[in-house]
């Protein structure tokens, strides 16, 4: 194919397509330092994420609060093999509870066959681990959802903000160059996900763990109160080096055609 359009759409899932809010691993983390004694806010815990969750929970750690609390309780530093029962209470947990919070957000049924009617393959990247994917890909496929391509850290040997989960979707689609590719995503880890691999990159504001609205506090919400989130939350994209910001998911058929514009006239990428 010579023309250069977007061939590959990948995206990410907690947060993005399923999880409203990413409120799983959220309420996990919370719980497993609780059990380690260490207490965490709501916006330290979202910060990292996006990220395998054995690095988000190291950037937890290194948090300079949590490093003091740590040894005034141990009278030592955390070592790596803390690291390592952290990340196995971690996983047990969320296994438990995965399935429960993995519902399909509202528009992505809808989004999903409006780029497969334009022969668009849909790809996608996690900071889960394979294992716990095998629980959110089957209820998501219950309700409608199932992506071609999946790719989990442990595959590649990294996770985010690397490029290498969103080359092994490329590869196995055969997709290229990265300039017919999109990554889409609710956290700046996302982005810089997207950009290290040199593809268009897509922040979503609905849902999204950079809002760190669970559904019920979103709908609880002002209007104001909401705007100014995802007004700071957009300037953390950009930041990151998005190319696009909207508003939820429904919008991305859009940017794929402003994409496409841009390319048959030879525009960025």
């Amino acid at each position: 194919m010579n023309k250069k359009q977007v061939r590959l759409v990948i995206f990410d899932w907690a947060g993005t397509v399923v999880d409203y809010g990413c409120v799983a691993p959220a309420v996990v983390f919370q719980k497993t330092f609780e059990h380690w004694e260490i207490p965490l806010t709501k916006e330290e815990i979202l910060k990292p994420m996006g990220m395998e969750k054995k690095d988000h929970i190291r950037q937890l750690l290194r948090l300079e609060q949590v490093t003091k609390t740590w040894r005034e309780l141990k009278g030592r530093d955390w070592t790596e093999q803390d690291v390592e029962e952290m990340y196995q209470s971690f996983e047990k947990m969320l296994a438990d509870i995965v399935a429960d919070y993995s519902e399909v957000m509202p528009g992505v049924k809808e989004t999903v066959e409006n780029l497969r009617k334009q022969k668009i393959v849909i790809g996608s990247t996690t900071g889960y681990t394979a294992e716990i994917m095998q629980k959110v890909t089957a209820r998501a496929a219950k309700e409608g959802y199932l992506p071609d391509y999946l790719v989990t850290p442990e595959e590649v040997g990294t996770g985010r903000p690397g490029p290498f989960m969103v080359y092994e979707n490329m590869r196995r689609s055969n997709v290229y160059p990265p300039c017919c590719v999109v990554k889409v995503g609710d956290t700046t880890m996302d982005i810089l996900e997207g950009v290290s691999a040199g593809v268009w990159t897509v922040g979503i504001l609905e849902g999204s763990s950079q809002v760190g609205l669970s559904y019920e506090e979103a709908q609880e919400m002002s209007g104001l109160e909401k705007e100014i989130r995802w007004k700071k939350a957009e300037e953390l994209y950009r930041n990151a080096g998005a190319d696009f910001v909207i508003e939820d998911i429904t919008k991305l058929p859009k940017v794929v055609e402003e994409i496409n514009r841009r390319l048959s006239q030879k525009e960025g990428k």
